[in-house]
């Protein structure tokens, strides 16, 4: 077992590197986890000795096997208790993850295969994210960021890469919400905000905003 800090260490380490087989670097696990580089270093060391990472200095650090699946494993708590929030007690979607943080520490592997069947195996959490199965996998879903479509171009709303309670709100209130279908119009080339129309509406996007807002097309 591995303490609430140790399992957070283990997602921050699983999400950055969930892109690329490169090695985490200590400052961006910092940065992360908004703490000193020392702190984040003595707590690497614990993991390394719990054969959960492979660490050299100043090389970064990598999940073995066995952390990975406990990373995966915490990430697909998470993700069932934010469905679970927001289809059956009603929260939204910018509400659920500060809960879901602290949801996801229970260690219980029957509570979460029983939660998995209540809510009937859903694929996708309200931010569009995959959910892993009991055994890890999950399907990649293709998408797009909104930043990087061209003029007509025309998608679906299908996730989000910025979780943070402002942002979710900021896009409730734009009527950006997943399900969407948007054509994106006109593209600003001095700052890169686009204008898109969705359900007939006009609505213009910050760069910032649109580089976050993940469409299939």
């Amino acid at each position: 077992m591995q303490s609430f800090t140790e399992e957070n260490y283990l997602k921050i380490i699983y999400h950055l590197s969930e892109n690329n087989d490169q090695a985490v670097q200590t400052n961006a696990i910092a940065e992360k986890m908004q703490t000193k580089a020392a702190s984040v270093t003595d707590m690497i060391k614990k993991l390394a000795d719990k054969q959960l990472i492979d660490y050299k200095k100043y090389q970064g650090v990598r999940l073995t096997d066995t952390g990975k699946r406990a990373a995966i494993n915490i990430v697909r708590k998470h993700r069932l208790w934010e469905v679970f929030l927001v289809e059956k007690l009603n929260f939204k979607w910018d509400e659920v993850h500060d809960i879901a943080e602290e949801l996801e520490h229970i260690n219980s592997a029957e509570l979460v295969e029983r939660l998995d069947e209540f809510l009937s195996f859903p694929k996708n959490d309200p931010h569009g994210d995959p959910i892993p199965d009991k055994d890890g996998k999950f399907d990649a879903i293709p998408f797009v960021k909104l930043g990087k479509l061209k003029a007509g171009d025309q998608g679906l709303i299908m996730g989000v890469s910025e979780h943070s309670s402002a942002f979710l709100k900021h896009l409730e209130k734009l009527g950006l919400t997943l399900g969407k279908t948007l054509t994106l119009t006109t593209i600003t080339d001095f700052d890169g905000s686009v204008e898109i129309i969705v359900e007939g509406k006009k609505i213009s996007v910050t760069r910032e905003v649109a580089k976050h807002i993940l469409i299939r097309i």
